[in-house]
């Protein structure tokens, strides 16, 4: 049996010892004890002229495991990482024993322990266990240079449905899509940060967001308002849990792209719209309101009566006692930019993920129209509910409201609310005639809804790293999306093996729904202080991902 040089990370082989010798056919393997004549000394290679001892199970492995880690050490140090992050632990003592030598990387794959007969031993070469440890620190990452989209960019922002650029996914579109979805992690942590809403807040001034991208700045903060609220003796009962029934929630933000350089490389002058998902308890109980209600303003020209859900449509319009509804703030903000930025080229890309992937759609639905001079108006969601009808899809159509669906394949979020009949079920029995029967059920039914726009289909099951049965957060976890998004090449295609996004944050916050495997090895590499790593302290302002991991190696 021949030992390759090289295993992928991706594809961990499975070896059982089956006799005391290894068949090499002329191969001399540097991890074979018995063809490594070059390393030994000739005088220990002398033998009497009794018959040699063939060497037992035990010894074998022993041997492959300790020639396996010198090989892992030798090759660490022809592929360096940078100095302040060492890939093996050096030894403070010479002259230790075999058995108790292993507290380096090697070790952590418990090798020696699963090794036995009939169990799988779980191997990887030196070069990809240096990969790892890379995905593993979230200080290592690999950046490429920024590619330049100006002559594009209306096509990745959706003007053609990105057609040809899904199947096989376009690196420069996974770049943008990972970019975005980092807008919608940078809401998430500053509402976090601060969840409560003050009486005192001024909804007129902006909330400091550590912004994943330099070229950015914040211009107006939203809030969303619940119709519904709790009893007082709740907030009474637990004083300190108040921003869990506070009617009025910050959930997202609007920031411009203020950089020379960086409108340039994008052709245009980009206004980012990015909303955090569901947080509160009143947001909970306003996506459980899911009959479908008439959507405000003239429909005449859209086929179909457009209806969205009653929750969703409720955190959009209603307004508190002092802060304005968001519908009222995006608008009035979206107006003050486009006048400000007039004579510019501009777009306005709306992103967010769960709740936030709801409230975009009737955002875009708003501002595409709000103006004359609107400029072309694109939204990337993350694990989007139904939002609305086939009538409420029909309208954000007629408006030219471009959108992108990333879907986790087993994301149960994705498919409610309404009946679960997928979009594909619907265009065929569209198709074959039964387009009136069914537009009368769209118009009658209260929970007739339907998908908006294009879609993205990533799988769980797909990536190396997580569990294929992973439980209903992890798939609609927003790193875990990402994650899928970094690795994603088509849909007909594996895992991208040379995908390089961090899997600290991931490790950190989907621990359980990680393969055991690198779990272990997050342990073991919390040695090399990697632990700090995962407490992700997060800075003012963060390097731009818009320079993100290069595609190729």
């Amino acid at each position: 049996m021949q030992v390759a040089a090289t295993l992928p990370a991706t594809s961990v082989h499975f070896f059982q010892t089956r006799r005391a010798s290894f068949k090499c056919n002329g191969y001399s393997s540097p991890l074979n004890p018995i063809t490594r004549a070059t390393s030994i000394n000739a005088q220990s290679l002398k033998t009497t002229a009794s018959p040699p001892i063939a060497p037992t199970s035990t010894e074998m492995t022993k041997k492959h495991l300790s020639n396996l880690e010198k090989l892992l050490q030798k090759e660490s140090k022809q592929h360096p990482l940078d100095s302040s992050e060492p890939v093996v632990i050096q030894e403070k003592k010479q002259g230790k024993t075999g058995e108790n030598r292993g507290r380096n990387l090697l070790e952590g794959l418990n090798l020696a322990r699963i090794w036995p007969e009939m169990k799988a031993a779980e191997e990887m070469s030196p070069r990809h266990l240096i990969r790892l440890h890379r995905m593993l620190s979230s200080k290592s990452m690999e950046y490429s240079p920024r590619n330049n989209l100006g002559s594009r960019w209306k096509e990745y922002h959706g003007c053609k449905d990105w057609l040809g650029l899904l199947d096989p996914l376009d690196e420069n579109l996974r770049r943008e899509l990972i970019r975005y979805g980092e807008f919608i992690q940078a809401a998430y942590h500053c509402f976090h940060s601060d969840p409560a809403t003050s009486s005192e807040e001024n909804p007129d001034v902006a909330r400091n967001v550590s912004l994943p991208d330099r070229s950015y700045k914040v211009t107006k903060s939203l809030y969303a308002t619940s119709s519904i609220g709790l009893p007082k003796w709740v907030d009474d009962v637990a004083p300190d849990l108040g921003w869990m029934t506070q009617r009025s929630s910050w959930i997202g933000y609007v920031a411009v792209c203020d950089d020379k350089a960086e409108i340039q490389r994008m052709g245009r002058r980009d206004i980012v719209i990015a909303l955090r998902g569901t947080a509160t308890c009143l947001e909970w109980g306003e996506n459980l309101r899911d009959l479908l209600v008439q959507m405000p303003g003239g429909n005449e020209s859209v086929e179909g009566q457009p209806k969205v859900e009653c929750g969703f449509l409720s955190l959009y319009q209603t307004g508190g006692a002092k802060i304005p509804s968001l519908a009222e703030s995006v608008v009035n903000e979206v107006k003050r930019l486009i006048e400000m930025y007039k004579g510019e080229s501009l777009s306005i890309t709306v992103t967010g993920h769960s709740l936030g992937a709801a409230l975009s759609l009737l955002v875009a639905d708003e501002i595409s129209t709000c103006s004359p001079d609107a400029p072309p108006v694109a939204v990337f969601s993350f694990g989007g509910p139904r939002v609305g009808n086939k009538g409420f899809a029909n309208r954000l159509e007629s408006k030219n409201v471009k959108v992108l669906r990333i879907v986790n394949k087993q994301d149960v979020i994705t498919k409610v609310p309404g009946m679960f009949v997928s979009e594909a079920i619907d265009k065929k029995l569209r198709d074959t005639g039964a387009a009136g029967v069914l537009n009368l059920l769209d118009n009658s039914m209260p929970w007739a809804y339907s998908h908006v726009g294009t879609e993205l289909r990533v799988d769980t099951t797909k990536s190396p790293f997580l569990k294929p049965d992973a439980d209903v957060a992890c798939c609609h976890d927003l790193e875990a999306y990402l994650h899928l998004v970094d690795g994603y090449l088509g849909s007909n295609e594996s895992f991208r093996p040379n995908a390089k996004r961090s899997l600290a944050k991931l490790l950190n916050e989907q621990s359980a729904n990680i393969k055991k495997l690198y779990t272990s090895k997050g342990k073991d590499l919390s040695s090399l202080n990697l632990n700090r790593e995962f407490s992700f302290p997060r800075p003012s302002c963060l390097p731009s991902p818009s320079v993100l991991p290069s595609p190729s190696s």
